[in-house]
């Protein structure tokens, strides 16, 4: 059984692009610029947008944090985003999710120039991914394909079953991995809470994607011998043992499904720091107009 390291591989990403964009510096070209804007204070908004500004520093990016109270106008912060679209100095921006329940999310989703999408949220970027054209993906998603391209983990030909039909993380990644090419060539089910037979949908999976907001939902009795589980939960749990009084748990029960994989990521340091990552090799994409 081999832990799939998020933590080491992520490290390694932010080295690559520090390493892009030191010499971006040295040719006088223009350095990528990363803009946030955060609605309220959720706990949990805070703790990643605070992440994605230290790692932007980290990788040499300029970054802005714009922020807003939660009784902000829909309209007052979709003509905040029609400032970005406009500023020639940012090359990527995100609204950070979830917003105040007065304001429509698809619809500051769909104000957000897809050619500076770099969450991969917008209508324009989710088609092209879908057939298969150079686009913007969530950051999710590309980290997960990024873990396993650098692991080197086989999917053609193999059955993957991923839990969870989400538009940020179950949907793109059961496209991305049927698509042609490593890593792709998979055949893939979806599976949700309406799935009838899942237990045994998922034993026949050489790859299961666990990502359906559960804690250990996804028992050793529920995975084959020698399977790769990639586990993409994220809940807090209370705890006795933590200082905080919290635990973050993934959807699969770690200690008694880990013995039977070949692959496995733990929760906290797997998919998690991959996301970060990710947002900062589209933000590098968006500043070389890789994509559009």
């Amino acid at each position: 059984m081999q832990i799939i390291d998020g933590k080491t591989t992520s490290q390694k990403v932010k080295d690559e692009i520090a390493a892009e964009v030191a010499q971006i510096k040295e040719k006088g070209g223009k350095v990528p610029h990363l803009a946030a804007i955060l609605v309220g204070h959720d706990g949990g908004s805070e703790t990643y947008v605070a992440a994605k500004i230290k790692a932007c520093e980290y990788v040499g990016y300029k970054s802005s944090l714009i922020r807003f109270e939660d009784d902000v106008t829909e309209a007052e912060l979709l003509a905040k985003v029609d400032e970005l679209n406009n500023d020639p100095d940012v090359d990527g921006f995100i609204v950070q999710l979830p917003l105040p329940k007065h304001i429509s999310e698809e619809k500051v989703t769909d104000a957000v120039d897809y050619r500076k999408d770099v969450d991969g949220f917008h209508p324009q970027n989710v088609g092209r991914m879908s057939i298969g054209s150079p686009a913007f993906i969530s950051a999710t998603p590309q980290g997960i394909m990024e873990l396993i391209e650098r692991y080197k983990i086989e999917t053609s030909g193999k059955h993957v079953v991923v839990i969870g039909r989400s538009n940020i993380v179950g949907r793109p990644m059961s496209i991305l991995l049927s698509q042609k090419g490593y890593p792709g060539d998979a055949t893939v089910t979806v599976c949700h809470s309406r799935t009838a037979n899942l237990k045994e949908v998922c034993l026949s999976a050489d790859i299961i994607i666990a990502a359906i907001g559960s804690p250990e939902f996804v028992k050793e009795n529920m995975v084959k011998e020698g399977a790769v589980v990639i586990d993409v939960g994220t809940t807090r749990v209370k705890s006795d043992v933590t200082k905080s009084g919290w635990k973050l748990k993934g959807d699969v029960a770690y200690d008694e499904v880990a013995p039977k994989c070949s692959y496995i990521t733990p929760v906290p340091g797997g998919v998690g720091p991959m996301t970060i990552a990710s947002l900062l090799l589209n933000t590098l994409k968006a500043a070389k107009n890789e994509i559009y």
